[in-house]
C-alpha cells in the first residue's frame, strides 16, 4: 500500500488531492468542504481503487456522516471505493472548555476538563 494522501471534497463536490504532508485547509484553497481526510489507492486490474480512507483532518474535523460526499465525489470520477470510511474519527468540541477532542471507545468525556461531550457533531463550532 502506498502512503496515504490528503484529500478534501470541496463545497462543489469535487475531490481534491494533495501530498500527505499538505494541510487540508491548503488543499481546499481555504474554502469550506463537505469532507476531508486521508486516502490511499491501489491498482487493481489496470484501474485505481481506494484501498483505505479516513476522515482524519484536524483542520476541518469532519463528521463520519461526511462519507456520503466522499462516495459521491469518487463515483463521479469512476473510482471504486469501500462502503464507508475504513478508519473513522469522532470529533467533538467540549462545551465547557471549548477544546477539541477525538472520542475514543465511545467515551464522550473531555480529556481536558472531564465534562461530558455532546453526542452530536459540533467540532465546527468556533473554540
Amino acid at each position: 500500500m502506498a502512503e496515504p494522501i490528503t484529500f478534501v471534497v470541496d463545497s462543489g463536490g469535487v475531490l481534491r488531492l494533495a501530498p500527505r504532508r499538505s494541510e487540508h485547509v491548503v488543499c481546499a484553497g481555504g474554502g469550506e468542504v463537505l469532507s476531508a481526510g486521508e486516502m490511499s489507492f491501489r491498482e487493481e486490474s489496470g484501474r485505481w481503487v481506494v484501498e483505505e480512507v479516513s476522515n482524519q483532518s484536524t483542520g476541518y474535523c469532519p463528521d463520519v456522516s461526511s462519507w456520503l460526499a466522499v462516495a459521491e465525489a469518487l463515483d463521479q470520477i469512476g473510482i471504486h471505493h469501500p462502503s464507508g470510511f475504513t478508519h473513522e474519527l469522532v470529533f467533538r468540541r467540549c462545551r465547557s472548555c471549548r477544546e477539541l477532542n477525538i472520542v475514543r471507545d465511545e467515551n464522550f468525556v473531555c480529556v481536558f476538563c472531564g465534562e461530558d461531550l455532546p453526542q452530536e457533531w459540533n467540532a465546527g463550532e468556533l473554540g
